[in-house]
């Protein structure tokens, strides 16, 4: 899989400057870790790609068989993680991730698959209520990887947790991620950096609020 941002801006409504302005990049398969400061645009990106959002300016290209930006393009080539995470909250762990594999006509079978990589397995008739904080991220994953997407769009996916469910979910992405797929993470966590097969400081791109600058 690859991807090619050419020339794009983008500006939240009413906002006084832009988050991307004529801003070009590159992607293709393996997993690249997207560091820099909040507020630098790595979850703007992300929604982008997943056009969840639409640029004012400029072009995303793929090498998807779907059209960017169609139904099937989200719902069957990219797996998002949001730091909201969005499960549904009256589903059960199992049945929020064999929807999302339904949905992307992927099989059963791929899905019981990462309930087991991700340990999952004992929380299956649980409800995202009743998980820590852990749990219901390792669940999110699985929900997304349950597609089998060729694009994977993780936003802070071990923001605020322990090592051990960290590792867990750096092991997972290291050694199940298919080798096609491309892979994008937003993070802050270093202890990522182990899992990269490559590593952009999105402050290269970005100018840092300079008032902040000042104010340490």
């Amino acid at each position: 899989m690859q991807i090619k941002i050419s020339n794009l801006s983008y500006k939240y409504p009413g906002a006084p400057t832009p988050v991307f302005e004529d801003f070009s990049f590159e992607a293709t398969s393996g997993i690249t870790l997207l560091k820099g400061f909040s507020g630098c645009g790595k979850s703007t990106l992300l929604r982008l790609i997943a056009s969840l959002i639409k640029p004012q300016k400029g072009t995303i290209e793929t090498s998807s068989k779907h059209r960017f930006g169609s139904s099937a393009y989200l719902r069957k080539d990219v797996g998002f993680v949001f730091q909201q995470l969005n499960l549904l909250p009256l589903a059960s762990v199992k049945r929020n991730i064999h929807m999302a594999a339904q949905l992307a006509d992927s099989p059963r079978q791929h899905a019981d698959e990462w309930i087991e990589i991700l340990g999952l397995t004992p929380l299956i008739k649980k409800t995202p209520f009743a998980l820590s904080g852990g749990q219901q991220q390792r669940a999110a994953i699985a929900r997304a990887m349950a597609k089998q997407p060729s694009i994977i769009l993780l936003d802070e996916p071990t923001s605020g947790l322990d090592d051990l469910n960290t590792s867990v979910i750096a092991k997972a992405l290291k050694e199940k991620t298919p080798k096609n797929s491309l892979c994008l993470v937003a993070t802050h966590d270093s202890r990522l950096e182990t899992i990269a097969d490559e590593i952009l400081d999105f402050n290269t791109f970005l100018p840092v609020e300079e008032h902040l600058q000042e104010m340490v």
